[in-house]
């Protein structure tokens, strides 16, 4: 706001500086005109005149009319740039020289009195000078501020509105990238202020807007492929109760009880990807609930260990004694998909016969959880990766194992959601992926 002036104020001082300057100049050169240029006409004029009313005056006024006094009279007048008319007792013209005009604008005026009587008179015109250089100072003054103001108005209003009508059409194209100049007119510099702050929301709201549109890509992706573990684990269930395979009747209803969850696993699934059409971030569909560490593990390792019993991998669950029971604050579906996408990922790169431990501890105002496994572990080049979306490592992590590379991602995004965190690393040289993790209680 400082050193902006409203656009009235501007016209104001454009007006001004185009009545006054010029006035201001022509009066300089004037003075300069007649202190100068001018006096030695002036010096000419005053001597001449007193030369031309000596001589009227010193003259009888019968000799007026001699040819050869006029003739004197007249290069007086002439040489000295004034002008002179005599008149005779009656108020009749004798003799007419040099630049004169009405009777009344006579300059000086003398009359001749002899015993008593008007013998004539005689009329003295000395014309008003004229200064030719205060009148092209003026005109040029004028020039220089017209154009002065024209080229002040174009930088600080012309050039400004024409910058934003191209910003307009480069708006209007799709291009935000535009560069307004700055004003000193109040009016235009708050347009500008405007304009920019109306690109700087736009360029906001498309960054959110492609923000938004990878976390929907990102999500639907993910509801994709955890559709594939509940599908397999229902089917697979679904196989054995439909070929008889079960020993009695309480694992049939094992089956069917397992079978029953994974449907509804597929129900929030498919839900959330519903849901997500109104969500802006991942944090935004957390539900959180009340938990105890002790029971939500224990099932989680049950939930998985027929997956790994099928490919003759042990799945174990570890805890530490606790003196009292845990409770902590999570969505439970969300943290159960977190831990499956980890366990699935550790039975698919475990060879037969391997090992998959679960195991959580309290760890002061922290709820940790591992997963480890007895598989080749994960390239140290890869550790930094390996929660990429769409990461697959090579060799003992190559397409042939399955997965689109987002269960690893989406375990990472759930726990961050939960203000935690997860890791990788291996548990020796020899290989062995352990994955640890942590959520605030």
């Amino acid at each position: 706001m400082k050193g902006r002036l409203r656009i009235r104020q501007w016209m104001i001082i454009g007006m001004l500086i185009v009545l006054l300057l010029p006035r201001l100049l022509f009066e300089v050169s004037d003075l300069l005109d007649r202190s100068i240029f001018a006096s030695h006409l002036h010096a000419r004029q005053q001597s001449g005149l007193t030369s031309a009313i000596h001589a009227v005056s010193e003259t009888d006024a019968r000799r007026w009319e001699e040819p050869q006094w006029q003739d004197s009279l007249q290069n007086i007048a002439k040489l000295s740039g004034f002008g002179i008319i005599l008149l005779d007792a009656a108020g009749r013209e004798i003799m007419h020289a040099g630049p004169t005009g009405a009777w009344d604008n006579a300059t000086r005026q003398l009359s001749i009195i002899e015993q008593g009587e008007m013998r004539g008179q005689a009329l003295f015109f000395v014309p008003e000078r004229s200064s030719g250089l205060a009148t092209v100072s003026a005109i040029l003054a004028t020039l220089i501020a017209i154009f002065f103001i024209g080229m002040k108005m174009g930088r600080v209003v012309i050039k400004p509105l024409e910058a934003m009508g191209a910003a307009a059409r480069r708006i209007a194209s799709g291009d935000l990238d535009f560069y307004l100049p700055e004003s000193t007119v109040l009016e235009v510099a708050d347009v500008r202020s405007a304009f920019q702050a109306m690109g700087s929301s736009l360029r906001e709201s498309l960054t959110r807007q492609s923000e938004l549109e990878e976390e929907r890509r990102f999500f639907i992706q993910a509801i994709a492929h955890d559709l594939r573990s509940p599908l397999f684990t229902l089917r697979g269930f679904l196989l054995r109760l439909e070929r008889g395979m079960y020993d009695n009747r309480d694992k049939a209803a094992r089956y069917l009880s397992i079978c029953s969850q994974k449907a509804e696993q597929l129900e929030r699934l498919i839900s959330d990807l519903f849901a997500y059409t109104k969500l802006e971030s991942l944090e935004q569909t957390l539900r959180p609930e009340p938990l105890e560490a002790s029971p939500f593990f224990a099932g989680i390792a049950e939930e998985f260990r027929p997956i790994a019993n099928e490919k003759s991998i042990e799945l174990s669950y570890i805890e530490e004694e606790p003196l009292e029971q845990v409770a902590f604050t999570g969505d439970s579906h969300l943290l159960r998909r977190a831990l499956g996408n980890l366990i699935d990922n550790a039975v698919r790169h475990t060879p037969v016969g391997g090992r998959i431990e679960l195991g959580w501890r309290k760890e002061s105002e922290r709820l940790v959880f591992t997963v480890e496994d007895t598989g080749p572990g994960i390239a140290e080049q890869d550790r930094m990766v390996v929660f990429e979306p769409f990461y697959r490592g090579d060799h003992s992590r190559n397409p042939a194992y399955g997965g689109a590379g987002l269960g690893l991602t989406i375990a990472r995004r759930i726990v961050r959601a939960h203000n935690g965190e997860l890791f990788v690393q291996n548990k020796s040289p020899s290989g062995g992926a352990s994955f640890t993790g942590w959520i605030p209680l």
